[in-house]
């Protein structure tokens, strides 16, 4: 994704309920070209109010005006004020009883089993947990949740209302930037009297919505009612993706994640986290992100991911750096201030470059567009709608002279994954050394406040660095699991692995094929600060096998580095 400005750490606590032991799951602040969360402050609007909002204009009015005579304008006023909120209740109301009558034949319970797996002990997973959430029918006998009620599943039942039974679902697919995810059931019978809703549009500021679920305190479907306070990219807490998200004052709470969220006879959004810390502030998918995704699916048979140009840029609204930069009184953009090498515009674009518009639209000095009726949001909104493999035309200020770029946009991958969700973590043993692919999951086992108490080096290389090559991966030394062959290794762990027997690690296979040449007497490892690890490789594969037993590990690497050649060469390695 895009990102405009400095890195944001302030207190920001966007919680999508996946389950109640993760309801007070914080995260922080990280470059979004990157995949980082950056966390801000949320200012309530009170846009229930609006009937309030007029009287304290009116007030103030009558306040600097020194009078107590009530004007005919002012009498106006209060009219169309009451009118006003009289509207609004009405509208709010009519909106709640149309979402039941909807919600009756479409919303549904959704009960997951799943089961995380430990990145301390890549090699075990957690205890298994039960959760609940919502979910609601699209055409073609599909069930649109959120991706956090089915994230790790290992299985997963719906129920309809009024119901007492039970289904298997199938999951379809899942995008976790996004926080989506498709259910299907096979079971015909099922589908008897279910009905699909419609995706509507983008509601506009102060329209009702009604969000309908399944959220706890009760078994039986709940709807609550509220109107739209803002629409604007959003950091999507799950996926730790910036995308347009809808707030509004309705109450979301545990178990409505999935729900839909209903405008008029049509689906407005879909339910997924709210802001810790405030009362009725919650957040729901908007339908283009929802069409997007669903396309995508439909197009391709599985998720891709959204486009991203691969840049960081930063506002230009002093007029000093406008004028060093060469930018006429009428030109507006924002500076490119880093690229990543794996994007299509690390091919056109440079550093200092300064983007007037993406696709003809003019982006303003702070990186801003417009959007509907005054409102403005940034432009990268315009950028994750692009499809994969589709092309951007960009208009470019470079020393003076305005240029014209067409730019490929396609999903781009960080170099520390930011989730690892629905996949088991990479590992390989060898001599009680363990290495592993440095990711945010990982990171995230040190607790709530992961980023002031895991290894500070870690963490500020995993919001930051780009991948330079295809496939790179962060490689380093998680743990020492104690023996005479590793003794006095043990303080070297939680250091990145540079080298092996003199050749750059590229990734985890590659550091595994490199330890198991078997071209070399001794192995030695070049780790970060200079550290050097060397190990006589014959008596450390001998080791491998004994340490494993110790610690009842079933292989010493994980699934994805092995082929049927490689599991036959490891157990002759572990039977030796």
């Amino acid at each position: 994704m895009l990102r405009i400005g400095s890195t944001l750490r302030t207190a920001r606590k966007l919680i999508h309920f996946q389950r109640p032991t993760v309801a007070g799951d914080s995260t922080v602040a990280g470059d979004s070209s990157i995949g980082g969360i950056a966390r801000v402050h949320h200012r309530r609007f009170n846009t229930r109010g609006s009937a309030s909002l007029f009287s304290t204009l009116s007030n103030n009015n009558n306040n600097n005006n020194n009078s107590s005579i009530t004007s005919p304008a002012e009498e106006n006023d209060s009219v169309e004020s009451n009118i006003l909120a009289r509207r609004l209740s009405d509208g709010m109301q009519d909106a709640a009883y149309l979402a039941i009558e909807l919600a009756l034949d479409s919303v549904v319970k959704i009960f997951t089993v799943s089961t995380s797996p430990s990145y301390f002990l890549p090699w075990q997973n957690k205890s298994q947990r039960e959760t609940t959430g919502s979910g609601f029918v699209i055409p073609g006998k599909r069930i649109l949740t959120n991706a956090h009620v089915v994230a790790d599943h290992t299985f997963v039942l719906v129920r309809k209302h009024g119901s007492p039974t039970k289904y298997i679902a199938t999951v379809q697919a899942v995008g976790h930037e996004c926080d989506l995810a498709i259910l299907v059931v096979e079971s015909e019978e099922f589908w008897e009297g279910m009905n699909s809703l419609e995706l509507g549009d983008v509601p506009f500021l102060q329209e009702a919505v009604a969000v309908v679920g399944y959220p706890q305190g009760g078994d039986n479907i709940s709807v609550t009612k509220g109107v739209v306070s803002r629409v604007e990219p959003t950091q999507y807490v799950h996926g730790a993706s910036q995308l347009l998200a809808i707030q509004i004052d309705a109450a979301i709470n545990p178990g409505n994640s999935g729900g839909p969220a209903i405008m008029g006879d049509k689906v407005a959004g879909v339910a997924f986290q709210n802001l810790s810390g405030a009362e009725n502030i919650g957040y729901i998918i908007p339908v283009p992100v929802i069409k997007h995704f669903i396309g995508g699916v439909e197009e391709r048979g599985e998720y891709v991911g959204f486009c991203s140009l691969g840049l960081s840029c930063q506002p230009t609204e002093n007029a000093q750096i406008r004028e060093y930069f060469q930018m006429q009184s009428k030109l507006t953009g924002v500076l490119v201030s880093r690229i990543n090498p794996l994007s299509d515009a690390a091919r056109v674009l440079k550093k200092d470059d300064i983007i007037l518009s993406f696709d003809g639209v003019p982006i303003a000095n702070d990186g801003t567009v417009p959007f509907r009726n005054r409102e403005r949001i940034t432009f990268d909104h315009l950028v994750s709608m692009k499809k994969p493999k589709e092309t951007a035309e960009l208009k470019v200020l470079r020393n003076g002279e305005v240029r014209d770029f067409k730019i490929t946009t396609h999903p781009l991958q960080p170099l520390v994954p930011v989730h690892q969700f629905d996949k088991l973590p990479s590992y390989f043993i060898f001599a009680g050394l363990v290495f592993i692919p440095l990711t945010q999951p990982f990171l995230h086992e040190y607790g709530e406040e992961w980023y002031n108490t895991s290894p500070r080096r870690l963490c500020e290389r995993a919001l930051r660095e780009l991948p330079k090559k295809p496939g790179e991966q962060f490689i380093i030394l998680s743990q020492v699991l104690m023996d005479d062959i590793n003794a006095g290794y043990e303080r070297l762990a939680e250091l990145q692995v540079k080298k092996v027997n003199g050749v750059e690690v590229l990734n985890l296979k590659h550091l595994r094929q490199l330890v198991e040449d078997g071209n070399h007497k001794n192995v030695r490892f070049d780790l970060d600060d200079e550290r050097v690890i060397v190990l006589d490789f014959e008596s450390a594969r001998i080791a491998t096998s004994r340490i494993l037993k110790r610690h009842r590990i079933p292989q010493a690497m994980s699934s994805d580095l092995t082929d049927d050649q490689d599991a036959a060469e490891l157990q002759s390695a572990c039977s030796t």
